[in-house]
């Protein structure tokens, strides 16, 4: 998870003369917060005294005289490398404190006061719930509402995870992100301001062996089955990924589904649904590549440990191929604001931030290659990435990727995570964090620096019989 401190604004100070400068906090290039240097101050002391100052970074000291604008400059530098290297570290970035730092920061900056509302999620049928929560509940806590009133036992809920959608007109789905601990889902879809944004309710696995373990009990069984309220011969998502050529399915097989459904027979249904071709694959919106040269238009797949890719190349004619997870050596996540002669873009204009996914490939056994996807999505591409790293990770040391709960306190649940701490590399969790140039003049990937790169433990352990 990427932060970035790409600008700062200043601000009056309430009831003063007085003005302080604001530092945005972008997660993933969006802004999340505001916060001042004060703030961002209390922060660092409040980890100091529970972790002690050997772990936690240096902090930019303080300056006793008002700041020009080239130390203004230096110290959202600082400050941005700071809030990088907290989040990195498994310790500080999964803590409390600065988690809960964050979602405080969120709430204030969106000026959403904290009180009872309805939030609508949607599940994957196209159907809603309805549940009753807390403007301030955290992503864990409308998980756990959700679940409660799906009735879906607790030893299931780490299968499943929130995801921030956009919905365009035909039902179609974009995954924009997976909503994360720092975070507050009520907050993060009414601040965007528009309806076509949703919470989406979707199982958090690639694996498709895990659908075993969902289909134990009845609740997680009717999730993965997803029965419509309508007369359609498959379920709502099936349909919709058939009719789209997300899923391929042909005459016989179709025959086969609607067969199945007709009988209620949901095990059987699921388990012909998984010998489909793109079975459990999430479909990104149509993009570009240089793959297998520059300016290909390209649908990418995300699933079985691969991204399969459809390109259009400019002859028309269309070529499909995967790259496997396995054989990526690195990849890395970049933005990049268009140049017009020299500038960012014309006086008084927005310009677009485009962003794109790199990741190197072994090609053949003495050959890599860099392939670039420029995409909106490049953000939910890469957490796509890492989260199938960690999953083969987990499954090739023996674990499961089965995450349990505990109670807290408060009698709600929190999820442990000491099953996968321990069954994965002990630096995996730094793999999340994704680098992104918030504000970057330069298109160029070769501009990044090495610590930008993502390494990957899968391909660490291939060997060349996998090749």
């Amino acid at each position: 998870m990427h932060f970035s401190i790409p600008e700062t604004e200043s601000r009056a100070a309430d009831g003063a003369n007085a003005a302080y400068v604001a530092y945005n906090i972008h997660v993933n290039g969006v802004l999340h917060c505001q916060v001042r240097y004060s703030q961002l101050l209390g922060l660092h002391e409040q980890l100091r005294k529970e972790y002690g100052a050997n772990v936690v970074p240096a902090f930019p000291p303080k300056k006793i005289f008002t700041l020009t604008p080239v130390e203004v400059e230096q110290r959202r530098e600082q400050l941005e490398k700071y809030m990088q290297a907290v989040r990195q570290d498994p310790l500080l970035g999964g803590s409390e404190i600065f988690n809960s730092f964050l979602r405080k920061a969120q709430q204030e900056t969106q000026q959403i006061p904290t009180e009872e509302v309805q939030l609508e999620v949607l599940l994957s049928n196209g159907q809603t719930v309805k549940v009753n929560l807390l403007t301030s509940d955290q992503t864990e806590d409308v998980l756990e509402a959700v679940a409660s009133k799906l009735d879906l036992p607790e030893d299931l809920i780490g299968y499943f995870h929130l995801f921030l959608v956009r919905e365009a007109k035909d039902g179609a789905f974009s995954f924009i992100r997976k909503l994360q601990e720092f975070e507050l889902p009520y907050v993060s879809v009414t601040s965007l301001r528009n309806p076509e944004y949703k919470i989406l309710l979707r199982k958090s696995y690639w694996d498709s062996a895990y659908d075993d373990d969902v289909m134990e009990q009845r609740v997680g069984l009717n999730l993965l089955y997803a029965q419509p309220q309508d007369s359609s011969p498959v379920p709502f998502q099936t349909v919709a990924d058939i009719e789209r050529g997300w899923i391929l399915a042909n005459k016989e097989q179709h025959r086969q589904l609607k067969s199945l459904q007709e009988k209620v027979s949901k095990k059987e249904f699921i388990r012909l649904a998984q010998t489909l071709k793109y079975y459990g694959y999430l479909k990104f919106d149509p993009c570009v590549t240089d793959f297998p040269e520059k300016g290909c238009h390209v649908i990418v797949g995300a699933g079985n440990s691969e991204l399969n890719f459809q390109v259009k190349l400019p002859n028309d004619q269309v070529k499909e191929g995967s790259f496997k997870v396995t054989r990526m050596r690195c990849w890395r996540v970049t933005s990049s604001v268009p140049v017009h002669n020299g500038t960012s873009g014309p006086a008084g204009s927005k310009s677009e931030v485009k962003l794109e996914l790199a990741f190197e490939y072994l090609m053949s056994k003495e050959r890599l290659q860099w392939v670039t996807i420029t995409s909106p999505q490049a953000i939910m591409l890469s957490i796509c990435l890492q989260s199938m790293v960690d999953e083969l990770m987990v499954k090739k040391s023996g674990g499961s990727i089965r995450k349990m709960f505990r109670r807290r306190a408060n009698g709600t649940l929190q999820r442990s995570d000491s099953q996968q701490a321990v069954k994965s590399p002990p630096l995996l969790s730094k793999l999340s964090s994704v680098s992104l140039r918030a504000i970057s003049h330069s298109s160029s990937a070769t501009d990044i620096g090495a610590h930008d790169f993502h390494g990957n433990y899968a391909f660490e352990g291939i060997g060349d019989e996998d090749l």
